[in-house]
């Protein structure tokens, strides 16, 4: 054995048969053991996998298989997160069903993750789309309706004119929508709307309590939530509004800065707005213009500033005789606060930027420290920092924290027309999240539109409204609304004829609670509470970055809504996350600049020419230029195909690569070098462990009295054990991979060394079997073999995970910090059990104690044990 080349391809089809035909990952929900519940976000059905997939199930692949050692009963399942845009685009493009196209996409994708040999329980696999899936789904839908978690509105939404469905919010990138890179346009629709906003002071609060978070994620979501503490001031017209309104009312954040104020700012769609442009054409086409940006704040944020005057006049809060004039401005929301701002140009750029086109005052109330106040004024970018309030009669000279207090009494205590001028609030940035989405390949939204009845919802016995399958693309749109026979109905409540509602779910709505179905995937309900309240919340989560507000908090929304209805009895879904960094490649091309096409590293030689990389096509030799190293992506063809990699050099090679490279909260720059680096030790590990199979028989079950080497050798195993273990508990995989190649190193010494007595053959091969070990979570189907050859006759996949000697983890010597004179000048480190007299001995023969006694004896020689020596020349 010692001789032969490690065969990956034999090998890890060989154990994962007998991993398949012996159901060793498969979980069950009544197993006694712990429970321990490990997921990675569940991939979309695009065709392939790719290198992203490789290392982030890989991480949790090892978590999983540790934890499993360790004596836990571990769920870690897969799924498939199956509905969305890119079916129905290629089902328009491809002339093919979009059922068809994802299920062969899953079909293909599976296989090539069961090659990884991923420790998963497929039993437990599910797609989206399947229809026992998303009736559970459907029912969930009419649980929350029934509870007041879902209403029906009609609400300003960003319509993607290509894609031509609604994207939410957080789907618009820089006015473009998220998969078709068309510019978003705002349309109003009745829409079917989640009440998460019900839920905004509870998400907030318990994001303090995720301390298995990152830092980052968590803030994103508390600024995402937006709790903000303010005024609601009403600010009364000259004269009426021509909606009949008598006051304007606003809400601040920053009434300090009242005195400041310049103008106020109407959202264009206000009901002010809409009533002054019926008279206005000017301000008709303003707000046409407005709704061809998207009603994301980003898009609004990047927009010019402009605005339209009404005409109408309010009068200052603080001072009557200061009337302020009324515009229609692009860049206030109508769904926050009350869509009108009171604008104080100083302290805020927006209001600045707009403040200086239309040549509006711009009044400084906020003075920076140390500065002039007769000379303060600002340029182009407003004063947003912290400062001393003036310009503001009786708020001069206070704080901002204390101007807020003095201005809200102050309000709180006026009338206009009975009602306080100013009352306290608390908003939030959050908003209900809209669900509907104008297309076919989606989850139903179960209840039918009656004449009669009005909207009614689907008695839970006719569930599930399933998709028709005999539909086509030949027109844009929505084929449900063209559908007659599926659409057309009978109302579940008089039974007269109705339409059934043609909008599907967001796919979000589908990734925010298939965690708790993979707990019971077979239950007829959307969850059994035992199994879900007993397995959940997920105990190491594991995903990109880019999921930290939208797929993150809509399931923590989730959680909260199923325990109101009495799905499960928790409210948070993850206790543990981790967002693990990308994996990145050079990028190549065909001649210089942007115009330069896009090479495949796969199409390219690289060679070392005068001591520089040089890049040229293996068909033709023209040269290539090598570019910056950047995300794989398509579009940039710097990806390399995951199953290319394991047919070569194995799973085990493309795993323990990912593991090693970096930390994993960081990206991964992958190459072939690195590949080759991680292929070369899986050589050297199965060269070393068939020589020490060969050579050195099982170990008995009493370890030998050892000492030198042997000793040496049990200890650094043993401290190797003890650290690798808590990386893994970590997840400091690239920290453990450095360890085990420390390991192996000195093995080999101490193997290579020559005969090796009983006692150092015992803790060769105790070390050996340490090794095997506690690389079985990142490489399994190399240490199975090896564990085989070692003459273990169960599998490593079924091992327990080996505990070390706490004696052996017991360092045998100390340092002391050697103090002369007060001033620490170097240190000492000796046997742990030296008595004091040897200390002394030790410290005096230090040459820099030796320089500064200078022949003579010290004054003062004071030893504290195992902590420090003070020398008092």
């Amino acid at each position: 054995m010692a001789t032969e080349r490690y065969n990956a391809r034999e090998v890890e089809a060989r154990w994962q048969k007998v991993w398949n035909d012996k159901d060793v990952f498969v979980t069950h929900n009544d197993d006694p053991h712990d429970k321990y519940y490990v997921l990675e976000m569940f991939p979309y059905p695009s065709g392939r996998i790719h290198m992203g997939h490789v290392r982030n199930y890989a991480m949790g692949d090892v978590v999983a298989r540790y934890k499993r050692a360790k004596g836990f009963n571990v769920l870690h399942p897969m799924g498939w997160d199956a509905f969305g845009m890119p079916a129905e685009n290629a089902a328009m493009q491809n002339k093919v069903h979009p059922k068809d196209w994802t299920y062969e996409n899953i079909a293909t994708m599976r296989d090539q993750l069961k090659i990884m040999g991923l420790s998963l329980d497929w039993s437990r696999e599910f797609a989206t789309c399947d229809v026992g899936y998303y009736t559970q789904q459907q029912r969930l839908f009419l649980r929350f309706l029934e509870a007041g978690l879902v209403y029906r509105k009609n609400a300003k939404v960003n319509w993607d004119p290509v894609d031509m469905t609604v994207l939410a919010n957080e789907q618009v990138i820089d006015g473009r929508g998220w998969r078709s890179g068309a510019l978003v346009e705002q349309r109003e629709l009745t829409q079917w709307f989640f009440k998460i906003s019900d839920f905004s002071e509870d998400l907030l609060e318990a994001i303090d309590t995720l301390d298995r978070w990152p830092d980052k994620v968590r803030l994103m979501q508390k600024n995402w939530i937006g709790r903000s503490e303010g005024l609601r001031v009403r600010f009364e017209f000259t004269e009426a509004a021509p909606t009949g309104d008598k006051t304007l009312e606003i809400f601040t954040t920053r009434p300090d800065t009242l005195y400041g104020a310049s103008f106020m700012g109407l959202s264009p769609d206000h009901p002010i707005s809409l009533k002054v442009a019926e008279g206005n054409p000017e301000l008709q086409a303003f707000i046409e213009e407005c709704r061809r940006v998207g009603t994301s704040e980003e898009a609004i944020e990047k927009a010019e500033k402009k605005g339209i005057d009404t005409g109408l006049r309010v009068r200052h809060p603080l001072d009557a005789s200061l009337e302020l004039p009324v515009y229609v401005a692009n860049f206030i929301l109508m769904d926050y606060g009350t869509g009108a701002i009171f604008a104080c140009p100083a302290h805020d750029q927006r209001d600045l930027d707009f403040a200086r086109k239309y040549e509006l005052p711009v009044k400084p109330v906020v003075l920076p420290k140390d500065a002039d106040p007769a000379s303060f004024d600002v340029g182009n970018e407003a004063f947003t920092d912290n400062g001393t309030i003036f310009n503001s009669d009786f708020l001069d000279g206070l704080s901002i924290a204390d101007a807020k207090e003095a201005v809200a009494k102050k309000l709180e205590t006026v009338s206009v027309d009975g009602t306080p001028q100013a009352e306290r609030q608390v908003n939030f940035r959050l908003r209900d999240w809209g669900i509907s989405r104008q297309r076919y390949w989606g989850c139903p939204i179960p209840v039918v539109h009656c004449d009669d009845c009005g909207v009614v919802p689907e008695k839970d016995e006719n569930l599930p409204v399933q998709l028709p399958d005999d539909i086509n693309f030949d027109k844009p749109g929505n084929p449900l609304d063209r559908h007659a026979t599926w659409r057309d109905t009978t109302c579940p409540k008089c039974g007269k004829p109705a339409k059934r509602e043609t909008d599907t779910m967001d796919t979000f709505v589908d990734s925010s609670w298939y965690f708790a179905r993979f707990t019971a995937p077979d239950c007829n309900e959307p969850t059994d509470p035992a199994a879900a309240n007993g397995w959940l919340p997920v105990d190491q989560y594991i995903g990109g970055i880019e999921h930290a507000i939208l797929h993150l908090l809509y399931s923590r929304f989730f959680t909260r809504a199923m325990q109101k209805v009495g799905a499960l009895d928790l409210k948070e879904p993850f206790k543990g996350l981790f967002t693990q960094g990308m994996v990145t490649h050079e990028t190549y091309r065909l001649g210089e600049g942007a115009n330069g096409q896009w090479i495949a590293p796969a199409e390219i030689k690289i060679e070392e020419v005068d001591g520089s990389r040089r890049a040229t096509l293996l068909d033709s030799g023209e040269e290539v230029v090598i570019g910056s190293i950047e995300k794989m992506s398509k579009s940039k063809r710097n990806t390399v195909d995951p199953t290319d990699i394991i047919d070569t050099y194995g799973a085990d090679t493309a795993r323990w690569f990912m593991l090693s490279d970096s930390p994993p909260e960081r990206d991964v720059i992958w190459t072939e070098d690195g590949v080759q680096g991680a292929w070369r030790f899986v050589q050297r590990v199965w060269r070393l462990i068939g020589e020490i199979s060969e050579k050195i028989e099982p170990r008995g079950g009493t370890a030998p009295e050892v000492s030198g080497k042997a000793l040496e050798l049990r200890r650094t195993s043993h401290k190797t054990l003890a650290a690798v273990s808590n990386d893994l508990e970590g997840l400091g995989f690239n920290r453990a991979v450095a360890r085990l190649y420390e390991l192996v190193n000195t093995i080999s010494k101490t193997f290579n060394d020559g005969d090796a007595d009983g006692a150092a053959r015992y803790a060769i091969r105790e070390a050996a079997d340490f090794l095997v070990q506690m690389m079985a979570p990142m490489m399994p189907h190399l240490a199975e073999e090896c564990w085989s050859a070692l003459g273990h006759d169960n599998l490593i996949s079924e091992a327990k995970w080996p505990e070390p000697e706490s004696e052996l983890l017991a360092e045998d010597s100390v340092t002391y910090p050697i103090q002369v004179n007060g001033k620490r000048r170097g240190e000492l480190t000796i046997a742990k059990d030296a008595s004091k007299e040897e200390v002394e001995a030790a410290t005096l023969a230090l040459d820099f104690v030796r320089k500064a006694l200078d022949g003579n004896s010290p004054k003062k020689l004071i030893v504290v044990p195992q902590r420090i020596v003070n020398v008092v020349v």
